[in-house]
């Protein structure tokens, strides 16, 4: 049976290391990802209101994929190995299928092959995400994987 306060918290937690490990990346210049910009630009042009939209969409995010991580826990005892092992699973299929496949549903996001347009000013990801830098692959991948460490490191099934 899910235990309830426990993913919570630790959805929560893994969710901000997530956010802050591809937000230092950024900010070290290894990527220039946004993913709540990118989230948050979809429901609205406004570039302040899409970050605090985008963020709360990230985090709501973060805690359904903690409720999958949890059930999966609850058929096999969580290990911390085990958890790394499936964010970086997750973050390959970031990286390979949910973001490159974007621009098809994005408002506000050219595709490769259609440049920019007055709605249309985001850039695509591309291949394995390296319009946004060579290193987004790799940031993106740890930070998941880090993401996935935590809940099967501190998730307590009941």
């Amino acid at each position: 049976m899910l235990n309830v306060p426990s993913i919570t918290i630790w959805g929560f937690v893994a969710t901000l290391v997530l956010t802050t490990l591809t937000i230092a990346g950024q900010s070290l210049g290894f990527t220039r990802i946004d993913l709540p910009f990118i989230l948050g630009t979809m429901f609205t042009p406004d570039r302040d209101r899409a970050k605090v939209i985008g963020a709360a969409m990230h985090l709501i995010n973060g805690w359904i994929f903690a409720v999958l991580y949890a059930v999966a826990f609850d058929l096999t005892p969580p290990h911390w190995w085990l958890g790394a092992l499936g964010g970086a699973l997750q973050g390959l299929f970031v990286v390979v299928v949910a973001l490159p496949i974007l621009p098809g549903i994005h408002p506000r996001m050219v595709s490769d092959t259609r440049g920019p347009e007055p709605t249309r000013l985001l850039e695509p990801p591309g291949f394995l995400l390296v319009n946004y830098g060579r290193m987004t692959p790799i940031v993106i991948v740890v930070a998941h994987a880090m993401y996935g460490l935590i809940i099967g490191a501190l998730y307590m099934p009941r």
